[in-house]
């Protein structure tokens, strides 16, 4: 058990925050494709998993590209792949005339994706030698590499996308047809199309999940099984379809495991995250931020 006399508090709340964005940005991901198509897209694991295999077992490790490029590669990679999805599975499903049907197929796209990558890369799960693997000191603290980028990037994409949504022309038709199909087409908008972009936009987030994913855990098809879980937790919590809500809640989950090793074991932290997904569906099934629907 824990004791706050013996951790370094900067650390730890660097470890917490770190660890919370990665909640946010899987629940990002989530809230993006749901306000697109208004599924739960239950493939977003295999998506993250897809850009770690591509970034760390084709471009670095097959290839032996720089970081950097196989980075660039990975991510282009990925907004294909999030094209494809979105026009051979994601938009016809979402057409179904029951929901169940729709939700039950992206678990098995999860499914498929799993298994492709289990066969071209292996079962044997590895790690990308030397990425983010060092330390940095900030004052008299030395905390990890990964866990500092982590946070830039994370808070690098949060205001990207809100500029992306609130200034150009595709973000505000993805938001409209967010909000109402039925009228976005009747001003225009190419509804498929904005969906399209959604889901690439989507599959490229999960690819920087899954990129910053590889210094945190070893490449493998269940690498993040239990942040996709939390990742879902972090929506509810901070309010279903909500983007402010995505992020509140990715973190406060991150800081409340962190803390919650201070009087509980650590083999522990993960009911942290859902029993407060429970008491807020008990309490507050909003969530921390409802989301506006029109």
């Amino acid at each position: 058990m824990g004791n706050l006399s013996n951790i370094n508090f900067m650390q730890f709340v660097v470890t917490g925050i770190a660890i919370g964005f990665i909640y946010a940005l899987i629940s990002t991901e989530y809230t993006l494709i749901f306000n697109a198509t208004g599924l739960v897209n239950f493939a977003h694991e295999s998506f993250i998993v897809l850009g770690a295999y591509l970034f760390g077992g084709t471009f670095v490790k097959i290839l032996g590209l720089p970081f950097w490029l196989a980075i660039i590669l990975t991510l282009l990679s990925m907004a294909v792949f999030g094209v494809i999805v979105s026009t051979i599975v994601l938009n016809p499903l979402r057409n179904l005339q029951f929901i169940t049907y729709a939700m039950f197929g992206t678990m098995m796209l999860s499914r498929i994706v799993i298994e492709g990558s289990r066969l071209m890369w292996g079962p044997i799960p590895f790690a990308v030698q030397g990425f983010l693997r060092d330390s940095i000191k900030i004052g008299s603290t030395f905390v990890f590499a990964s866990h500092v980028y982590v946070i830039i990037v994370s808070i690098t994409i949060v205001i990207g996308l809100q500029v992306f949504f609130k200034t150009t022309k595709i973000g505000k038709a993805m938001i409209c047809v967010s909000q109402n199909k039925d009228a976005a087409a009747l001003m225009g908008i190419n509804v498929t199309r904005s969906i399209n972009t959604t889901v690439a936009i989507s599959a490229i987030l999960c690819g920087i999940i899954g990129i910053l994913a590889t210094p945190l855990f070893n490449i493998s098809t269940g690498m993040v099984a239990s942040a996709a879980l939390k990742g879902f937790c972090a929506g509810v919590i901070g309010g279903f379809g909500s983007y402010p809500g995505a992020i509140i809640g990715g973190i406060l989950i991150g800081l409340l495991e962190q803390f919650g090793t201070l009087f509980f074991p650590t083999a522990y932290k993960d009911v942290v995250a859902f029993g407060v997904m429970i008491i807020f569906l008990l309490v507050r099934p909003s969530g921390i931020i409802k989301a506006k629907k029109a």
